[in-house]
């Protein structure tokens, strides 16, 4: 079954074409800059990539040209759209309506629009996305794969916060995390790297990149993660501030005359990384003018690396231990002197990085010593995979369920 994964941002639109049941990835790219003159689209696999300058107005005319690519010229990988079976979408927010990944209906779309609140650029975007898919691929089933579902699990002393009670009635404030579908597919692999089943682990897991959370993963089953409400809590990060004390808040307002949205917009876009150093949000180019000696650069490298340390003590205090640490994204897959820098000092609490593993590139692999209480591992994350998965098992689902119900209507006359 080949499965369209759609992930749409305010101005991009990324995609790729999966083969479920082989795993292969047909085809895969990226429409940049949509609605700006100097858009373009970039498709192709590896060596065979292909920048391509083209207009694109809206997210209708990137999917256009995304399929024109996948079905014409010597991009082609398909005959026919109608060897496209269905098209799952990536939803940041899901609130507490949606547990799992579901069928893309009019009341599920009301819904990611009724969210977008909690989750402004992201959520807005993937509606995008779903609209320009029912304009070019009209009468495709849909699967909706949301980024809070796996912690839906959480327990209410986690996702709770201590704010008046009927403010959680009226407005649902509570933690709903984020990057949930990475985090279920790392902690999955690291089961299966580790050879065991993943009911009888404690897992920390670290998807470190531009945007970063950890999550506490008890026996197969989230019971904490760093981002809350929305995608700006808990960890540093590239432009995100993470946890600060609320109270910054208003004194910034009353002290800079800011509003709500340009303080919102302080702490989402002008912090982390970027607000430290003044410099970039790029950890590469962080690391390049801290070893030159930049001293705010030298700061936001120790800042980041202090963040993730913080969080491990925290969710190990919270699961009771910890049989692996595993890390992923940009930073966490690549970053050998992050990782470096995170795990230096943690051998007390069983974490002993092997150095020169810790040197390797690529692939999954462990990095901790072979003696090492806990295992450290890095895992490259497969969101895409993961939401074919899902839009595959959801169609099995309406299959399924089509055939008991014309068996019982059969049965039935």
């Amino acid at each position: 079954m080949n499965i369209l994964v759609i992930n749409a941002g305010s101005s991009s639109l990324k995609y790729q074409l999966i083969e479920v049941e082989t795993h292969e990835v047909l085809a895969k790219g990226i429409c940049e800059r949509v609605g700006s003159a100097q858009s373009f689209h970039k498709h192709g696999i590896d060596e065979n990539e292909r920048v391509i300058d083209a207009a694109m107005a809206d997210h209708t005319e990137a999917m256009a040209l995304v399929l024109e690519a996948l079905t014409s010229g010597p991009t082609k990988v398909i005959d026919s759209l109608e060897e496209i079976d269905a098209i799952g979408h990536r939803i940041v927010q899901g609130g507490k309506y949606f547990p799992r990944s579901v069928l893309i209906d009019d009341e599920v779309i009301q819904k990611i629009d009724e969210l977008a609140e909690l989750a402004p650029l992201h959520n807005k975007a993937a509606l995008m996305g779903i609209e320009a898919c029912q304009t070019k691929l009209p009468g495709k089933p849909m699967v909706a794969v949301f980024d809070t579902s796996f912690f839906q699990t959480m327990p209410p002393k986690a996702y709770m916060y201590p704010v008046p009670y009927e403010l959680y009635e009226k407005y649902d404030i509570r933690k709903y995390g984020a990057h949930g579908t990475s985090h279920r597919y790392i902690a999955e692999r690291a089961a299966a790297f580790m050879d065991e089943p993943l009911g009888d682990l404690k897992l920390i897991t670290c998807h470190l990149g531009n945007g970063c959370s950890m999550s506490a993963i008890d026996h197969g089953v989230a019971v904490d993660t760093s981002m809350g409400l929305t995608p700006l809590d808990g960890l540093m990060m590239g432009t995100r501030c993470g946890a600060i004390d609320p109270a910054i808040v208003p004194f910034l307002m009353e002290h800079e005359d800011l509003t709500p949205a340009e303080v919102n917009d302080l702490m989402n876009k002008k912090s982390g990384l970027l607000g430290i150093s003044g410099i970039s949000n790029d950890l590469r180019s962080v690391r390049e003018a801290s070893e030159a000696g930049d001293e705010r650069a030298q700061l936001a490298y120790d800042m980041y690396s202090n963040s993730v340390k913080k969080y491990i003590g925290q969710y190990i205090a919270v699961m009771g231990g910890v049989d692996a640490v595993v890390l992923t994204a940009g930073v966490g897959e690549n970053c050998e002197k992050m990782r470096r820098m995170i795990f230096s000092g943690l051998q007390p609490l069983g974490m002993v990085l092997d150095l020169e593993k810790n040197k390797a590139r690529g692939g999954e692999r462990e990095i901790s010593t072979d003696d090492s209480p806990v295992r450290i591992l890095v895992i490259p994350t497969n969101e895409e995979f993961m939401i074919a998965r899902d839009t595959f098992y959801i169609l099995q689902e309406r299959q399924l369920a089509e055939e008991l119900d014309l068996s019982t209507r059969t049965n039935l006359t």
